[in-house]
């Protein structure tokens, strides 16, 4: 019984582990990696990287644009030792900020709906390195290298194999 639940516990993990991984991000009309912003995917984020500056259109369920009106959003990120938050503002009916210096790193996206809603929180691990299998921004990788038996430039460990994604550049 005790090797079973240990069994069925790892099972979950490795799955949980394939879809937080690599490949198979959710991309937007406009080509961006979605993001939830609510708890029941009513409203979602599309990131977009131009020119320097994220750009964060708000989406209804069904992938419509939303007038910014009393929304807001918190970004932190950069290393996690010393984050930053750069200044968030709107432009052109979505939010824009400055991307963070180097090619590799966190971000957390801190929405809220209204100013008395409680903020929900995305992360993003942006990565600027180019797939080997779609030729995309890994953080905007939409293909699955794992479940076509091929290894990404940056994930080549198994699974479960312990491992650190810092890069040695």
């Amino acid at each position: 019984m005790k090797t079973s639940l240990l069994t069925l516990a790892a099972a979950l993990l490795l799955g949980i582990t394939r879809t937080l991984g690599h490949g198979g991000v959710e991309l937007g009309p406009n080509g961006g990696r979605i993001v939830e912003f609510s708890k029941n995917e009513t409203m979602h984020g599309e990131v977009t990287l131009t020119n320097g500056q994220f750009h964060v259109s708000i989406l209804d369920k069904d992938m419509k644009p939303v007038a910014v009106t009393e929304q807001s959003l918190v970004v932190t990120g950069g290393d996690r030792a010393k984050p930053e938050k750069p200044k968030v503002e709107v432009q052109g009916g979505r939010f824009v900020f400055s991307a963070l210096k180097g090619d590799d790193y966190l971000l957390v996206l801190q929405f809220r709906e209204n100013p008395a809603s409680k903020a929900i929180t995305a992360r993003i691990e942006f990565d600027a390195a180019i797939c080997s299998a779609c030729k995309n921004p890994e953080w905007l990788c939409k293909c699955s290298s794992e479940k076509e038996g091929k290894k990404s430039d940056t994930h080549d460990h198994k699974d479960a194999e312990k491992h650190d994604h810092e890069k040695k550049k």
